[in-house]
């Protein structure tokens, strides 16, 4: 009896967490640059003394989707949208280089280019990358930033550095509770891009579908409540089973 409640009990606790990451995901169809949450199951052992024959369901993170989302034309001369498995490298809040396709940049009062979150954007030498004051910048396909500095003629094009773009798989990396992507532990940090890795003035939307969000969400919603009505009829049977020994 008790084998079905380990299944059920297990299975319920994974339909909630697989809820939580779908309703992530739904909160993030609006943000540039998102990528879905893939979650599944799988059937483990329950380990300890006399628990052989027990088997639990155990959620598990199968990475991110690696589809294209919209490609979104703004016109903003700093928004950039990355070319496939062409990621932005950024400063994480620890100090360490993260990637993102999050497009949407800004500049702060300092000149710093940062994305909309206030992360630093990394040059190809890996440093912060902060743009003099300008009259006119434009973003080339491969990153590099070309400014007609403040004050001067329009023939006067200065380059004030390059994007650093990488080139990796999103299998090949791992995100973290910040959301940011990183190389997997003990791989080595992806290379630099080459050649056109991006297009300026546009943005990636979120690759999040809602409708096919809001179906697994009824169909989550609809395995957890199959899996509390197993364990309800397992305490129903246990207690028959309770009343006719008792009976006897």
């Amino acid at each position: 009896m008790d084998k079905s409640l380990y299944i059920a009990m297990t299975g319920a606790s994974a339909s909630l967490r697989a809820q939580a990451s779908v309703a992530q995901n739904l909160a993030n169809a609006d943000t540039v640059g998102f990528q879905q949450q893939l979650v599944a199951t799988k059937a483990a052992p329950v380990t300890g003394q006399g628990l052989s024959s027990r088997v639990a369901t155990i959620p598990t993170m199968a990475g991110v989707s690696s589809a294209a989302g919209q490609l979104i034309n703004t016109g903003n001369e700093l928004d950039v949208a990355l070319h496939q498995d062409r990621w932005l490298a950024v400063q994480a809040p620890d100090g360490t280089t993260a990637y993102t396709r999050a497009g949407d940049l800004k500049l702060t009062e300092n000149g710093l280019l940062t994305t909309s979150n206030g992360l630093p954007v990394l040059d190809s030498g890996g440093a912060p990358l902060s743009i003099p004051p300008y009259q006119t910048l434009t973003i080339a396909g491969d990153g590099t930033i070309s400014i007609v500095p403040q004050g001067q003629p329009a023939s006067t094009i200065t380059e004030s550095g390059r994007i650093k773009v990488v080139e990796a798989k999103t299998s090949d990396l791992v995100r973290g509770d910040d959301g940011l992507m990183r190389a997997k532990p003990g791989a080595a940090d992806p290379p630099q891009a080459a050649g056109t890795s991006l297009v300026s003035g546009a943005v990636e939307g979120s690759n999040v579908n809602p409708t096919d969000m809001l179906v697994s969400m009824i169909q989550y919603s609809r395995q957890f409540e199959m899996q509390v009505r197993v364990l309800q009829s397992g305490d129903e049977n246990a207690r028959s089973g309770n009343s006719l020994l008792s009976s006897k």
